[in-house]
């Protein structure tokens, strides 16, 4: 089963410096946030990615061009240019490396990456967004439901668009801001083969106007994954220097790995 993870769009404001970076690769714990999200999907033995780039994709090609170099230790003859790897670490991970434009919409990324996905269920993730989502018990409801989507939902973090729910789970939509049970489009979703037909029903370009949440809600076949555990969306230097420190002192919940 594949995973998606969309890692386009524009700089990171999380990395102050001159150059610009992909928000993915923004790091903490010198990791990017991109590699802390995979890993916990490899946890739950999810290792066959996706990745939708855009601003910069370069720069995530390169780091997965080069992934056993950075994860080891090296030694550098300059004047052979011969390389010798000591430690020698790596993933047990496939991954496909996907440019889908810099101004896309995430259903254009999803749109222009659908063939990479086959004729399974997905995984579709944000690649700013760390939780401790059972991957695993959120698959099973997945399919027990029988629905063709099924995305988490967490509690706020105090800035983000409130979402209702009816009877037995199902998304309707936007709610209103203050609800004591409220909850959010955690960034993490399942999909069908078929949701896809939603991107672009078949016209070759991606619908505009709506989310696709939006669009599958309208045929009631989206179902809710609430999570109850941790869950935090990094958009800000202070999101990024709070996770930082949960990793510094052993605390990241996200760390579901040894």
């Amino acid at each position: 089963m594949k995973v998606i993870i969309l890692a386009g769009g524009l700089p990171s404001t999380l990395i102050e410096e001159d150059e610009k970076m992909p928000k993915p690769m923004a790091e903490i714990g010198g990791r990017p946030l991109l590699w802390h999200i995979m890993k916990q999907y490899g946890y739950y033995g999810f290792n066959d990615f996706i990745i939708c780039t855009g601003y910069k994709g370069e720069v995530i090609k390169d780091y997965f061009m080069n992934f056993y170099i950075y994860q080891s230790d090296i030694t550098v003859d300059l004047q052979t240019n011969e390389v010798e790897i000591h430690r020698k670490q790596t993933e047990d991970w496939k991954v496909s490396i996907i440019d889908t434009g810099r101004y896309s919409s995430i259903m254009q990324r999803m749109y222009m990456v659908r063939q990479y996905a086959g004729d399974e269920p997905v995984f579709v993730s944000y690649g700013d967004c760390l939780s401790d989502i059972n991957m695993e018990q959120m698959m099973e409801q997945h399919r027990k439901s029988g629905r063709i989507a099924t995305f988490a939902a967490a509690h706020p973090t105090g800035r983000n668009e409130i979402l209702t729910f009816g009877q037995g789970g199902n998304y309707q939509g936007h709610g209103t801001k203050g609800s004591p049970d409220a909850w959010v489009n955690a960034c993490c979703m399942i999909l069908e083969p078929q949701a896809f037909h939603y991107l672009g029903a078949g016209s070759g370009s991606p619908v505009s106007g709506n989310t696709l949440l939006e669009c599958l809600a309208k045929e009631e076949a989206v179902q809710t994954y609430r999570h109850e555990g941790f869950w935090s969306p990094v958009e800000t230097i202070r999101d990024k220097t709070w996770l930082e420190s949960l990793w510094v002192s052993g605390n990241a919940p996200w760390r579901v790995w040894n």
